[in-house]
């Protein structure tokens, strides 16, 4: 029989053993959207054909009088016989009652379904093996940035300081070309974090607690808020039972720290005031002193800027760690204080040291590190702190109160100096902690003595006055912050 020419038009209202030829000589007119070519082999078979030249198997049939048509696949990719292979197996499941579309729905969900569950669990088992790898330093670090916003400098300096790897160029006075020191918690940041628990903790107190027990003790009271914090997280909470940080071990094996009873005596403000004045850094003798007559906080005082200076009504404002920001009187000797350090920028104690270290001087440090015996490691680094204000007056202070024979005496018994210095006054106990910024003792206190800065300042001025009245100190008068 001989091949019927390609442009011979396919009778469609007959079926037609499907062939490769038949199929491409299919065409559909321009006025329809689609033809259908039937299969005399397959029941329900078909070619559909549109007016764009796409060709596709399709299986055509009825389910309860409706009819209904499933696509098979492009005749490209589908052969003839796969096609017919298809098209039986659908007519199976209609005979068995079955719509075969909702089947194929079925099946579609199923390997779907199936597939989700394999990747769930797969991401299951890395999230697994990723907790299991994840050490303390990296929680640690995210704890740091994410906690940042709500600390003041020194609780987030005290976080990295405590941390630290250690083996970076030291900035203390003296020490040209060693390097620091690993802090307390180094030992613990490489650490997976789900094998931090009770027995390490105290293990690692008992070691370090032997060496610098005052900076451990500290670093144990960091950790522990840090692993309460990461006990509230979805991603660590797991990790963690509990606090490993919170046992009785732990704290008997750092012991507890000596009370504190550094403190100025009356007789004592003299010698004081006295070597302060003479330090060099006419910003670090400021603080020093506005230290003390304003019995603060030591990170407080730092973090005074120029906006926080009212000359109009004679107020200081201090961000405040416990009330979150609290105004204290600018007394007449303070104020002369702050009258006379320079505007460098934002901060009221700025720091005028921004040199980096030339070539020159690196060279000069490494030989005369060599020649002490240390190691002449030396790198280039900026001599101030990045925050554009003092940020170390503690080794002055140091160098001060030991020319002056007052012993050790901290910064932060300057403050309480203040407080003690106070009782020679009888100053009201409430207006003492309201300077200082303590939180009320009494309910009295609390709910209905409200002072006003004028009346702080009555007191805070008798303070002021008396102290310099003992340290022998000559005060011309009143002075002005205004702006030069």
């Amino acid at each position: 029989m001989a091949r019927p020419k390609k442009d011979v038009e396919i009778d469609l209202s007959q079926p037609h053993e499907l062939t490769a030829g038949l199929i491409e000589r299919l065409t559909c007119p321009a006025d329809r959207a689609q033809v259908f070519l039937r299969d005399a082999k397959a029941p329900g078979l078909r070619v559909r054909g549109t007016a764009a030249g796409a060709k596709s198997y399709v299986f055509e049939s009825k389910l309860n009088r409706k009819t209904i048509r499933i696509t098979i696949g492009d005749v490209r990719i589908w052969t003839i016989e796969q096609a017919r292979i298809k098209a039986r197996a659908f007519a199976v499941v209609l005979d068995g009652g079955d719509d075969p579309r909702e089947l194929e729905r079925q099946h579609r969900e199923a390997v779907e379904a199936a597939a989700t569950e394999a990747k769930a669990r797969e991401a299951a088992v890395r999230q697994a093996e990723a907790s299991a790898a994840l050490t303390v330093g990296e929680a640690w670090t995210d704890y740091v940035a994410k906690r940042r916003p709500f600390w003041g400098d020194l609780h987030y300096r005290d976080h990295l300081d405590k941390a630290s790897l250690g083996g970076q160029p030291s900035k203390r006075r003296g020490a040209d070309g060693e390097l620091t020191q690993p802090g307390p918690l180094a030992p613990l940041m490489d650490l997976p974090l789900k094998q931090l628990n009770a027995a390490v903790v105290t293990d690692w107190a008992t070691r370090e607690g032997a060496k610098r027990p005052a900076s451990t003790r500290l670093a144990h009271r960091l950790l522990t808020g840090f692993l309460s914090w990461c006990r509230e997280q979805p991603e660590y909470g797991s990790l963690l039972q509990e606090n490993p940080a919170r046992s009785r071990a732990t704290r008997d094996a750092l012991g507890r720290s000596a009370e504190k009873k550094d403190v100025l005596q009356r007789g004592q403000l003299k010698s004081w005031f006295e070597h302060v004045r003479r330090l060099q850094n006419p910003v670090t003798s400021a603080y020093l002193q506005t230290l003390l007559l304003t019995g603060a906080r030591p990170g407080e005082v730092l973090g005074l800027k120029w906006e926080d200076v009212n000359t109009k009504w004679g107020g200081l404002r201090i961000r405040d760690k416990v009330e979150g920001e609290r105004e204290i009187p600018l007394t007449p000797y303070v104020a002369q204080l702050l009258a006379a350090l320079p505007r460098r920028n934002e901060w009221v104690f700025s720091s005028a040291r921004d040199l980096r270290m030339d070539d020159h001087n690196i060279e000069r440090r490494a030989r005369k590190a060599a020649r002490a015996g240390k190691n002449p490691v030396v790198a280039t680094h900026i001599e101030t702190s990045g925050s554009g204000h003092i940020i170390r007056p503690n080794a002055a202070h140091s160098r001060a109160c030991h020319a002056a024979g007052l012993g050790n005496l901290t910064l932060h018994g300057l403050r309480r100096s203040f407080k003690s210095l106070t009782e020679w006054l009888e100053v009201p106990v409430g207006v003492v902690a309201q300077i200082q910024g303590h939180k009320p003792s009494a309910t009295a206190e609390k709910h209905y003595t409200i002072r006003p800065l004028e009346l702080l300042a009555l007191h805070h001025q008798r303070i002021e006055k008396w102290m310099l009245e003992q340290a022998e100190l000559k005060f011309p008068g009143k002075a002005s912050v205004a702006s030069k």
